[in-house]
């Protein structure tokens, strides 16, 4: 049986990341097949489609200082990583971008079956490559990296194309409850947030098979 999961998630969230590999890690062990539709979310819809610097805004946002709440959740990411098979950056990132587009890119690409494709790469554009994917040529770049056609793509991005419908399915979510990200949820009816280890996931998995 395939098991249906929704994850919505934004692209410059780090528990994002991680979070997907422990769905991916609790899939292999489990031997189960999943039907994965991504879901946008973003955690900050205020930031200009340009962007912002990116130390600036997380110091506005968490504070200042060797003991602030992202240097905390920085540090854990870090320690957690190398077991996921990711690299974070966090040092080096210059940019805090928009991620309206680049949800638009995803939805699209989820039309092409390449959704989850489209979705780790833009992870590691941002995390480990260091890549602006606020950037409308950053993100045709990758939208042909992972077989899509770059130019189709570019075009797409400099219109309006789709704007309000991923904003009104952001708003969705936030209608039903979802205040944080990475949230997973199963068959429709099980829900669970964070980056969750691939045990509990597991866990949620056999139990959405069993009731579906």
């Amino acid at each position: 049986m395939t098991v249906r999961i929704d994850i919505v998630s934004d692209v410059v969230c780090p528990w994002c990341w991680l979070g997907k590999k422990r769905l991916e890690a609790a899939l292999e062990q489990s031997g189960e097949t999943a039907e994965i539709t991504w879901r946008p979310y973003e955690l900050d819809p205020a930031v200009p489609e340009a962007g912002t610097a990116y130390k600036d805004y997380m110091r506005a946002k968490f504070g200042d200082g060797p003991d602030d709440r992202f240097t905390r959740m920085r540090e854990h990411l870090e320690a957690a990583a190398p077991d996921a098979g990711i690299n974070f950056r966090f040092s080096e990132l210059t940019v805090r971008p928009s991620t309206l587009n680049a949800h638009r890119l995803i939805r699209w690409a989820q039309g092409q079956k390449k959704g989850d494709a489209v979705v780790e790469a833009l992870f590691r554009a941002y995390f480990d490559e260091l890549r602006d994917i606020g950037d409308l040529a950053v993100l045709s770049e990758i939208a042909g990296e992972s077989g899509l056609d770059s130019k189709i793509v570019a075009d797409l991005l400099a219109t309006d194309r789709d704007k309000s419908e991923v904003r009104a399915e952001e708003n969705y979510f936030r209608s039903l409850g979802v205040s944080g990200v990475p949230t997973f949820i199963f068959e429709g009816q099980y829900g669970v947030s964070g980056a969750q280890e691939p045990e509990t996931l597991i866990g949620i998995i056999e139990k959405a098979r069993k009731a579906a």
